[in-house]
Order: structure tokens, then C-alpha cells, then sequence
């Protein structure tokens, strides 16, 4: 059947009617469910927090709970610059070494310079000065002061402890609070020379006693605690009165050392090195020929004593006190008990260096006493009162010397944050 022309619009008309009916409703419906979202109840789809990452409450402030305060603290850094290998190292030191040296005090800053001119002259470099050190000292400024001269001057510190309280809760203390303090210091060399005490053997040196047991328990007590801080302590005895006998105020060196070991044996087999005072007896006059206990080779005798008595060999010996007196003074004594005179005492000391101790291999330094002293002990004096030299010291000055190597130390300051 074919159609005609009215009857397609008729059918496009109702096509395009129901078109509009259907869009309409589709209209509706996306308002209606939009509608119905909207009013939705919304679902929490947060997980929870485990308990380990739960941020904690902040704590209750305690007025009484000390504040924690961090602040920057100096440190000091040290380097250590190690000598050259060479032939002329000394074995059993390990440097090449200046055995040159003087007793020297650390409150007087001009000794120092006296010093250097001595044993760092005519070729030489790092000699060695013995310092005094009472272990009640914690004055900073002089030590650190004295310390500074000392690395400038190129000069080696050898530390005598003295005036140690025998109260043994007081002993003990003072032991580790000098060590402590002397462990602050910035130390010229790699090994740091402490000699124990000062002829012990004499009451006048020991607060009026004569104890080898309990100086066998402090220089037991003074290894550990200087060694446990810092291991390049080198710790030796306090030098002995070699010529002394046993009487009213003395006792015999060799019966000394044997009830040392007795009481804490072994304890020379601790030591790093050997520390002797010998002098030329009688009258602190005698030849530089000599030998034995009473000579400037005391040493000698006393290194057989440990061989044979303690199998204690090869230790290094420093020479912390020795020399001649001679007659001349800065006082009023006219009639000195000293007969020899500055000429005679410079001889014999250029002698002694090079003849005896100089050439002498086990000797690592020798530190005659003393660079200056007050009447009436000025008979030992190297310089007058008015800091010129005796003939003794132009005598010294004058000897060819080594120049010293030994392992210097460098220090660089930064720093860190403490808190506490």
C-alpha cells in the first residue's frame, strides 16, 4: 500500500511526540535520583590508627623537672705527625732525640726562653725541660699558658708530681683530679712524661714518712689512672736518692725498691721508663770519673738492681735531676760550704754531656737542676739573679746537639651540641 504524502507527516508528527515524552522522563528521573544521593547518609570509610602511631597527649609540665639545655661545647681535635724513619732514631724512644735539657718552673713564664737558648742551641731542636707539678694544681691559665710557651720554644715536658695528701681518701682523689687536669692540656709530643713523686726514699719528700708499701700503692694507682685517660702517658718512678743509706730520715734505695715489689709485685714491670737523680758525691763536688750509686752514673747501678732483683730490663732512663754546686751565690754566705768554683762546675757538666751521659744510648734525656733558685739552694743555679748565665750554661749552649724529631702534635678546635 503506498502512502501518501499526509499520512508520513502524520507518523513523523507522533515519532517526534513520543520522542518528547521519553526525554521528559528521563529528565525527571536523573533529578529524582540526584535527589536521592544527595539525601544519602554518608559512610566513614577512614580506617583507624594503630595504637603505635597514635600521637600521645603532651605531658603535664613538672616546674620542679630540670629543662634539658643543649649548647655548643669546644673540642679539640688532635693530630699526630709522625717522625721520618731514619738511621738516627733513637731505638728505644723512637725519634730522633735531643737529650738536652734543664729544670725549669712553670710560674716563672720567662724560664721558658731561658730554656730554648740553652738545649735548643748550636744545631738543636726540641729539648726537654723538667716542670715541678703540684697535684693540687688546677690553675688553668698558668698551665695552659706555660703549655703554649713550650710548643713555641719546641720543648719537651717531663711533669714531677709533688705534694700528694697520704690521707688515703684524699690520695686517691687527688690522684685522678691531676690526672684528669692534666689530661686537658694540649701536650707539645705524642708522649706525655709524668715521673711519679720525688725521692721518696727521703722522709723530707714523703710528708715526713718512710713508706715503700704505699708508694708502691700510689705509683700503682698512678699508672692506671693516667693510663686509663690517656694511653700516651708515660709514666716513670719518682727518681730515688741513690746515695743515700739507711739512717734517721733515709732509707737504703735497694731495700726501698725490694719491699716496693714486695707489696705490689710486679710493679717495675709497669713502669715506661726509668727516672734517677744522681749527683757527684760527697758535697755534690765530686769527679765525672766516678762510678756507682754515689756518681753522675748512679743510673748505672740502679738499672743493675732491677735486672737482678725484678728481671725489669731495657728501660729508658731520664735523668731528672743532677749537676754540681758551685760556690758563688746571689746571697750573703761568704763562707759557702761549696768549693768549687762556676769555672771548675762548667767543665765538669760539658764533661758529663759529652763524655758520659750524651753517648750513653739507654739516656733519653738529662735535665740538670736547676735553672734558677733562691738562696740558699743558688748554688745550683744555671743563671744569677738577674737571669745572667753561668759558665755551666754557656758550656752546654756551646755543645753540638741533635735536632729533635719526636711526634708533634697538632690541635684543631670545633666543636659539638651537648644536650643535658
Amino acid at each position: 500500500m503506498k502512502l501518501s504524502k499526509f499520512h508520513i507527516v502524520i507518523i513523523a508528527l507522533s515519532f517526534s511526540i513520543l520522542a518528547g515524552f521519553i526525554i521528559t522522563d528521563l529528565l525527571k528521573f536523573r533529578k529524582i535520583t540526584k535527589s536521592i544521593i544527595n539525601n544519602q547518609e554518608v559512610i566513614n570509610t577512614d580506617r583507624p590508627v594503630p595504637p603505635e602511631y597514635q600521637i600521645p597527649p603532651a605531658p603535664e609540665f613538672d616546674p620542679n623537672k630540670p629543662e634539658i639545655v643543649c649548647r655548643y661545647l669546644p673540642v679539640v681535635e688532635e693530630e699526630i705527625q709522625e717522625s721520618n724513619d731514619s738511621s738516627k732514631i733513637q731505638k728505644n724512644i723512637g725519634y730522633e732525640n735531643n737529650k738536652v735539657g734543664i729544670y725549669i718552673y712553670a710560674e716563672v713564664e720567662d724560664f721558658a726562653d731561658l730554656a730554648n737558648e740553652l738545649v735548643n742551641s748550636n744545631g738543636g731542636d726540641w729539648g726537654y725541660v723538667l716542670v715541678p707539678y703540684n697535684v693540687k694544681d688546677y690553675d688553668d691559665g698558668k698551665w695552659n699558658t706555660l703549655f703554649e710557651n713550650l710548643s713555641k720554644n719546641h720543648l719537651i715536658p717531663i711533669i714531677q708530681l709533688w705534694d700528694l695528701d697520704l690521707d688515703e681518701d684524699k690520695r686517691d682523689k687527688e690522684i685522678i683530679s691531676s690526672a684528669k687536669f692534666l689530661n686537658t692540656l694540649e701536650w707539645p709530643i705524642k708522649n706525655r712524661y709524668i715521673s711519679a713523686y720525688n725521692e721518696v726514699n727521703y722522709k723530707r719528700f714523703w710528708k715526713g714518712n718512710i713508706n715503700p708499701k704505699e708508694y708502691a700503692e700510689v705509683l700503682d694507682k698512678t699508672i692506671s689512672t693516667f693510663k686509663d685517660l690517656n694511653e700516651n702517658f708515660f709514666i716513670m718512678n719518682g727518681a730515688f736518692n741513690a746515695s743515700a743509706r739507711t739512717g734517721p730520715g733515709y732509707l737504703d734505695e735497694e731495700t726501698f725498691l725490694i719491699r716496693m715489689n714486695d707489696a705490689v709485685p710486679g710493679i717495675f714491670k709497669r713502669l715506661d721508663g726509668w727516672a734517677s737523680h744522681h749527683y757527684p758525691q760527697p758535697n755534690f763536688s765530686a769527679s765525672p770519673n766516678g762510678y756507682g750509686r754515689d756518681s753522675i752514673r748512679a743510673y748505672e747501678w740502679e738499672l743493675d738492681i732491677l735486672r737482678r732483683r725484678f728481671n725489669v730490663t731495657n728501660l729508658p732512663v731520664f735523668i731528672t735531676e743532677t749537676g754540681w754546686a758551685h760556690k758563688e751565690t746571689d746571697g750573703n754566705d761568704s763562707s759557702s760550704q761549696y768549693k768549687l768554683d762556676k769555672y771548675k762546675v762548667a767543665d765538669n757538666i760539658k764533661y758529663a754531656f759529652e763524655k758520659v751521659w750524651l753517648p750513653d744510648d739507654r739516656i733519653v734525656a738529662i735535665t740538670p737542676f736547676t735553672i734558677k733558685y733562691d738562696p740558699p739552694y743558688d748554688h745550683f743555679s744555671w743563671v744569677t739573679a738577674n737571669n745572667n748565665p753561668y759558665p755551666q750554661f754557656e758550656a752546654v749552649k756551646s755543645i753540638e746537639k741533635i735536632k729533635g724529631k719526636p711526634q708533634i702534635v697538632k690541635y684543631y678546635k670545633s666543636k659539638e651540641v651537648v644536650c643535658e
